[in-house]
């Protein structure tokens, strides 16, 4: 029986449309964008037939142009490949029919069933949401073709000449949208829809073809078995809860209480979430049994069962299990620095920006980011090679090649050579000057290299390594490709262990020539990803985080008192920090911490206190007096340093912070005039005295004004630590610490573990997991509702007896996770399980934080 792979269904799912592809420009939007480079699709839609592959927001009339295909026929038809609703697309849809002149075809392929968009609260489309947007579109696209006047044989001629080249033939959005209809989210799209006529286009000689179709494998592998969703697709934007008292942000799922409940209240990425798993299964034929733990993964276990049919369950397809569980059951393992490579390297590489805010501010889609929609970092990290190679490489070619067209131009016209040489030496400075900024943009690599992603699944392996591990496979790489190109480095070596200079020279030698770089992109991108992650910066920085939480790791087991002085002792230090930066000493601060990544191992802390030192009210696990110093503490640091915390809670009042930090400084520096320039002159300004006092009071009011908003601002982020600090309380499945503490296991393999290898170990040996509920299937409730009274019962299934398990994390997971997940499965002793593991996005700590307190939260 085949193995199970994520990247081949998906893979397959695309030459199953082949047919629409092929003569046909295609644009992928940003969430497939993403999507896309991580399965190696863009091969394959050439090899299909496709002329062009183009990107969807950044649309030009140029695109048509791009035909890799030559020996096709121009282009009749387009097809878009969209992973959000019809109506956030339609913008962009028609302003593509509207810039190209002859197209006849249109294929839209969306990843939101109808399903989905007909229940979804932004969709104003109904349960036939795919022919009413076919209807309309094309009813659009009649319209904007009368409104500019084209002519019947000369369709969108004059929207063509709307379109301005300054930018590359890039068509702007229009702020106003009055060029383009925009079908709004409410109910009246489907009112628009009802009223207007379908047949507008009796004038036209080429009626538009439209169709519409579902293709839900638009997601991102990191290997054949791990896997996340696009950071700009909808499933992954879409808000998993709503603000209240049990919600600790919109991108994870409430607390669970018990307390959810089963009908109207279903936040959108739930019901979403459920339709992507549910379409998931069904392209890898699969038949799943589901298990969840967690109240919102109850209720997207509630919403499969009731898509499940008796025709899906009767199919021949293959037995596996779906564990879905709660990202708020453990929120401590996506905060901290573990022991991870891959985490180290994806949280160091710098991203790429999102498309959709580069945008014209008129798009629907903007409009409601922000109140609607999470925005969550892009995957796609960029590997900056030339900071990783030599820059005195670049340099000295920089260099060459002015002294080449020096040369020319002298030959060229030896009567003007003085003047353009004289340019040549201005230019030559300018890239000099800024050096920096133009290696970056001469050669940056990708973290995935989908053209070689299925020959050489470098990054498979490396999920499953520790960071020594990890690096030490990488080098053997290197000198296994170095061998088999006959290239020799001459650089000392240690066995065991693995040294920057090793590294950077083998990455050097292997991109000495163009093919060897050609041939070898992948294992130069990941060696060159985990020697910027090694790095003395990035490593210094993460180790510092990972030794503090170690240290508040142990405190946790002793007093509170003890770990209430440690986070105190993290915020004064990052105090220092902030003002040795002020003072411009940035070798001093080297290895320290901010204040922005004090309160991140603050809220380590209070999670870590609520396990350890539980209390039976919302006032947290401290005592008084400990937290007011804790307050204290911050306050102050806020106050010498604003700007180093970019936090949500200090919206509106950190330009005040900051003036009154410049202002604090001045009366420092006016303090250290010498009194001895006191002259006679100044007793007669003796009088004003007054004026001065009431000048002095004023701002004596303002600063405390100032300071009590900041106290009150403060005591509101400890009141939401003090939520954190309730999880193992508040969340029923935790409440009796078997999936917290060693229960029926040694210490040493629950010692510092996350929650998904705890209950995988326990499901795995057949342990009860409390709270782990099982989801009947269409004929399982008819077994134990009917034929039960005839002994004809079913028993209840366990999780172990699949030989095919899909673990889905809801909110999100990161490489630790991923790596302890198969951990546990290989000391199980159960070789035979296939092992899944998906989530929402993929966490890093300074995601957790934006999350928890920054732009995408509800604080």
């Amino acid at each position: 029986m085949a193995l199970v792979d994520v990247i081949i269904s998906c893979t397959d799912s695309l030459k199953q449309i082949s047919e629409h592809v092929e003569d046909a420009i295609v644009y992928l939007d940003a969430g497939s964008t993403e999507s896309f480079q991580f399965i190696g699709a863009y091969p394959i839609l050439l090899d299909l037939g496709a002329q062009a592959i183009c990107s969807l927001e950044s649309m030009s009339v140029l695109d048509a142009v791009a035909d890799w295909n030559s020996h096709s026929n121009p282009a009749g038809k387009f097809v878009v490949i969209t992973s959000r609703l019809l109506s956030d697309a339609h913008r962009y849809i028609l302003r593509c029919l509207s810039a190209h002149q002859v197209v006849r075809h249109c294929v839209i392929f969306t990843s939101i069933s109808e399903a989905a968009h007909s229940v979804f609260p932004d969709s104003p489309l109904g349960p036939d949401a795919y022919r009413e947007y076919e209807s309309l579109l094309v009813q659009d696209y009649d319209e904007l073709n009368k409104k500019s006047g084209a002519k019947p044989r000369q369709f969108g001629s004059k929207v063509q000449a709307k379109i301005k080249f300054e930018d590359g033939g890039r068509s702007k959005l229009s702020p106003s949208g009055e060029d383009v209809p925009h079908l709004e989210a409410s109910s009246s799209g489907r009112d628009f829809l009802e009223q207007t006529p379908l047949d507008s286009t009796e004038d036209a000689v080429f009626k538009l073809d439209v169709s519409v179709h579902h293709f839900p494998m638009i997601l991102c592998p990191l290997s054949p078995r791990v896997f996340v969703l696009p950071s700009e697709g909808l499933v992954a934007e879409a808000h998993l809860s709503s603000e209240h008292e049990d919600s600790v942000g919109p991108g994870f799922p409430p607390l669970s209480t018990g307390m959810l409940s089963d009908t109207d209240d279903v936040p959108p990425g739930a019901t979403l979430t459920a339709h992507f798993l549910y379409h998931l299964a069904a392209k890898m034929d699969l038949k799943m049994e589901i298990f969840s733990l967690g109240d919102m993964s109850k209720t997207v276990g509630k919403i499969l069962t009731d898509m499940s049919s008796l025709y899906d369950v009767g199919r021949r397809k293959r037995s596996a299990g779906l564990l879905l569980i709660d990202r708020t059951l453990d929120l401590l393992t996506p905060c901290c620095h573990g022991d991870s490579l891959f985490d180290r390297m994806f949280s160091s590489l710098p991203r790429r920006n999102r498309i959709s805010n580069t945008q014209g501010k008129g798009s629907g889609l903007q409009l409601k980011l922000g109140s609607s929609y999470l925005q969550r970092a892009p995957l796609d990290a960029q590997i900056p090679l030339t900071k990783i190679l030599n820059d005195e490489d670049w340099q000295i070619n920089n260099f060459r090649l002015l002294e080449s067209v020096e040369a020319f131009l002298c030959g060229w016209n030896s009567g003007d050579s003085d003047s353009q040489v004289t340019g040549l030496i201005n230019l030559g400075q300018k890239i000099h000057e800024k050096e920096s900024h133009s290696s970056a943009e001469i050669l940056i690599g990708s973290f995935v290299s989908s053209e070689t992603f299925r020959g050489t699944p470098f990054l498979e392996a490396i999920l499953d390594r520790r960071t020594k591990d990890g690096g030490l496979l990488v080098k053997k790489w290197l000198q296994e490709t170095l061998r088999r190109e006959n290239i020799t480095v001459n650089v000392k070596s240690r066995a065991g262990f693995v040294t920057k200079p090793e590294l950077q020279a083998m990455i050097k030698a292997l991109t000495g020539s163009q093919s060897s770089l050609l041939k070898n992109k992948a294992i130069i991108q990941i060696a060159s990803a985990t020697l910027f992650a090694l790095g003395e910066t990035n490593c210094t920085k993460w180790d510092a985080f990972s030794s503090a939480e170690k240290i508040l790791s142990v405190s946790s087991g002793e007093t509170s008192q003890s770990l209430a002085a440690q986070i105190g002792d993290l915020i004064n230090k990052s105090a220092l920090l902030g003002s040795q930066v002020n003072k411009g000493k940035s070798e001093m601060s080297k290895g320290l911490l901010s204040l922005q990544d004090a309160i991140l191992l603050m809220i380590v802390g209070y999670i870590l206190a609520g396990e350890n030192f539980p209390s039976s009210s919302s006032e947290g696990p401290f005592s008084w007096q400990e937290e007011r110093l804790l307050k204290d503490a911050v306050v102050d640091a806020l106050l010498e340093n604003p700007s180093v915390a970019n936090l949500k809670f200090l919206d509106g009042i950190r330009e005040e912070l900051e003036k009154n930090v410049c202002k604090s400084k001045s009366e420092k520096d006016t303090e250290k005039l010498d009194i001895d320039d006191f002259d006679d002159e100044q007793w007669g300004e003796w009088g004003d005295e007054d004026v001065e006092d009431d000048s002095k009071n004023e701002q004596a009011y303002g600063d405390v004004q100032l300071k009590l908003e900041l106290r009150d601002r403060v005591d509101n982020l400890f009141k939401f630590l003090h939520k954190l600090s309730n999880l193992k309380r508040k969340n029923i499945p935790l409440r009796d610490g078997s999936l917290t503490m060693e229960g029926n296991f040694s210490e040493d393999s629950y010692m510092g573990k996350g929650l998904l290898y705890k209950l995988l170990t326990r499901v795995l040996g057949k342990y009860d997991v409390p709270g782990l509920e099982y989801h009947s299937s269409t004929v399982g409730r008819l077994f134990k509702s009917g034929f039960g009274r005839f002994g004809l019962g079913q028993a209840k299934p366990s999780l172990a007896d699949e030989n095919v398990i899909l673990v889905f994390v809801i909110g999100g997971i990161n490489g630790v996770e991923v790596r302890e997940a198969q951990e546990a499965l290989a000391e199980s002793g159960r070789p035979d399980i296939e092992l899944l593991v998906g989530g929402t996005t993929l966490l890093t700590p300074e995601n957790m934080l934006d999350l928890l307190l920054g732009d995408s939260s509800f604080f």
